[in-house]
């Protein structure tokens, strides 16, 4: 160490943090010497959440002791699996019970996913049907409370049935789009909450199915609340490589889903393999937010999904340099 300086030089911290990967934090950003010093050694790990949609027969401590009996530090909720009618169900009490529960298993809430998928049923953000979109707006102001009660600090935007065209042009339904982003944003960021576009294929939705346009209507909000991550399964209209992808747009990247290219749990298909390059990145760019398991079938269960699938995440951290 230079002990001028107080810092290590670039040999020491080479030496000293090899083989590591990365824990804690906010942002896919590279860091100072100041703040490496005091913790990336100490850094052992990405961060692990698994959405619980898998589980959703289960009570919420069931689903909370398999995410983390499998290694997890974190869960996703999305918000449908756990009422009849909606998030209003979920009362300040229940609220901190459900927090409870889930500290004693050691876990943190990553975040929302699937926010308008029903219940409650006739959502739609980017309708021209302006009273469906009154009552949509409200209703995602009303998660972004959930978010914030349950500690988390994202909220994944896809429900691609609820943000599609619907008579209107993409432009247009874009600007909808754009413009009920901006409408929450202020109370997201009151919440300490993200809320994160999420690119999504056009076997799914017919808006916003590249990071580029996710990237376009971030900026033009240009707003810290309205962000967009980043989801291997959803990158098929996608023209650049995973890591391409990471590089390209990484200042707006707040959070990462993970499955199979098929949407199977990890294990399944090569991801093991395939993944590699792009975790490595995230290593070398010490990325620090949530790497989240979702997947969309379900038939084998949460606790093979979660188990099955943090073995791979282990295979491919050790696969890393």
């Amino acid at each position: 160490m230079d002990s001028k300086k107080g810092c290590l030089t670039r040999r020491e911290f080479i030496k000293a943090t090899a083989g590591l990967a990365i824990v804690g934090g906010a942002g896919l950003s590279l860091v100072g010497c100041q703040e490496s010093q005091r913790t990336q050694a100490v850094r052992t790990r990405f961060r692990y959440a698994m959405c619980n949609e898998s589980m959703q027969q289960l009570d919420w401590a069931e689903q909370c002791k398999i995410v983390s009996e499998a290694g997890f530090t974190g869960i996703e909720i999305a918000p449908f699996t756990l009422v009849k009618e909606d998030v209003r169900e979920l009362t300040v009490e229940r609220r901190k019970e459900m927090v409870r529960v889930m500290k004693g298993s050691g876990l943190q809430c990553a975040g929302l996913h699937w926010l308008l998928m029903p219940p409650p049923k006739g959502l739609h953000f980017s309708t021209p049907d302006a009273a469906v979109r009154e009552k949509t707006v409200a209703y995602v102001n009303l998660l972004i409370d959930f978010c914030g009660d349950m500690g988390g600090k994202v909220m994944v935007f896809g429900s691609p049935k609820q943000r599609g065209t619907q008579g209107n042009t993409v432009a247009e339904a874009k600007k909808i789009f754009a413009d009920g982003l901006v409408r929450v944003a202020d109370h997201a960021q009151a919440r300490k909450v993200r809320i994160l576009i999420e690119p999504l294929d056009k076997t799914q939705t017919d808006v916003v199915n590249t990071t580029a346009e996710a990237v376009e209507i971030v900026k033009a909000i240009n707003h810290p609340s309205i962000q967009t991550m980043f989801d291997f399964h959803n990158t098929k209209d996608e023209t650049d490589d995973f890591v391409t992808l990471l590089k390209k747009y990484r200042t707006n990247i707040h959070h990462v889903h993970v499955m199979e290219m098929d949407g199977k749990y990890l294990g399944t298909g090569n991801a093991v393999n395939d993944f590699v390059p792009a975790f490595q990145y995230l290593k070398s760019v010490l990325y620090n937010e949530w790497v989240s398991l979702e997947v969309f079938d379900f038939t084998p269960g949460g606790k093979v999904i979660a188990t099955e699938s943090m073995k791979v995440l282990r295979q491919i951290e050790a696969k890393l340099t």
